[in-house]
């Protein structure tokens, strides 16, 4: 790893991508050729009570005070006033400008960040799973995921024209249940949360409550997520392989349902969960509740599935962003 910037390069911005569960950072060189990401770290957000403390802890480790920031925060951005959805942080955009000692300050939604990151991505940094595979990027193109919370992002345009990034919430849509199985789930967390989104099921706790009913539902411990996975890909545990099976076939359904919606050419999976289980994912249903859409099976076939592997593709995205954005931060 190169040395820490001198705190007088001015080129020098931090990026940031602020999750439920951990809060990643960089700092980017926004006078370089390409967006790279140096000195990146990944904090827990359990260990501070707030984003202006965690920014803070990784800024005094590299001694830099960049004036330009670019931070996808998973959730709406909004307003003055940001709440994050699955962590209790909140804050004002213009104090922790301030606070920070920015100059320009970009927001973006997570997986906003993510679908800016897309047309970045090196071979390397996707796997292929299912349709056409094509050299040249085809929009428009759906980004989804599961992690701590569920992520939806539309990128639409083309490299000649450019791309433009339409931030959502698509997570929290109504989740469809197509079995009793399904029904049964739904029935288990709308008891719990009044309603049952594709977040509910498709995320960490998602994972964990799908495990929780298929063993008996009241009075079961939750397991973790990474419990169950390694449980699930082990071999021997008959609920967990269950569990990740049905999480993998409702994935199927929400993502073909919101290509539909998108009108996709490309679908990227993104989030922290799925590059974790691909071989099972590519044996799963996944594909077949993709293309379970009646007459539109045959458009589902001709859309590009892909896995983003990047490692940090929401700070990617903020670097891509920053550069493309940075003129209406403020």
């Amino acid at each position: 790893m190169s040395a820490a910037p001198s705190p007088a390069s001015g080129s020098f911005a931090l990026v940031a991508d602020i999750g439920g569960t951990n809060a990643r950072f960089a700092l980017t060189d926004t006078a370089a050729d390409i967006p790279q990401l140096l000195h990146p770290r990944t904090l827990e957000n359990a260990s501070f009570g707030s984003l202006q403390h965690a920014a803070e802890h990784y800024l005094a480790s590299l001694d830099v005070r960049p004036a330009r920031a670019a931070i996808a925060l998973a959730c709406p951005v909004h307003g003055e006033e940001i709440r994050l959805t699955n962590r209790a942080w909140s804050f004002s955009r213009s104090e922790l400008r301030r606070s920070l000692g920015l100059d320009d300050l970009l927001l973006l939604n997570d997986f906003g960040a993510v679908a800016w990151a897309i047309p970045a991505l090196l071979p390397e940094d996707r796997v292929a799973l299912y349709g056409p595979e094509r050299e040249v990027l085809e929009g428009p193109v759906t980004v989804l995921g599961p992690g701590t919370g569920f992520g939806v992002g539309l990128l639409v345009g083309s490299d000649a024209q450019g791309w433009h990034v339409v931030e959502t919430e698509g997570g929290h849509v109504a989740f469809a249940p197509l079995d009793e199985e399904e029904r049964t789930i739904a029935r288990w967390l709308d008891a719990r949360h009044g309603r049952t989104s594709y977040e509910r099921l498709l995320s960490g706790e998602g994972l964990s409550s799908i495990d929780a009913v298929l063993r008996g539902g009241e009075g079961s411990a939750m397991r973790s997520p990474a419990e169950v996975v390694a449980a699930a890909l082990d071999g021997h545990d008959v609920v967990a392989r269950r569990t990740l099976a049905r999480f993998c076939a409702v994935l199927g359904s929400v993502a073909g349902d919101v290509a539909l919606a998108h009108g996709a050419r490309t679908l990227m999976i993104a989030g922290g969960i799925v590059p974790r289980f691909l071989p099972f994912l590519r044996s799963s249903e996944f594909r077949e509740r993709f293309l379970a859409k009646g007459r539109f099976a045959a458009y589902l076939e001709s859309v590009s599935v892909q896995v983003v592997t990047h490692p940090n593709p929401g700070l990617l995205g903020a670097a891509v962003a920053l550069r493309h954005l940075a003129p209406a931060a403020g």
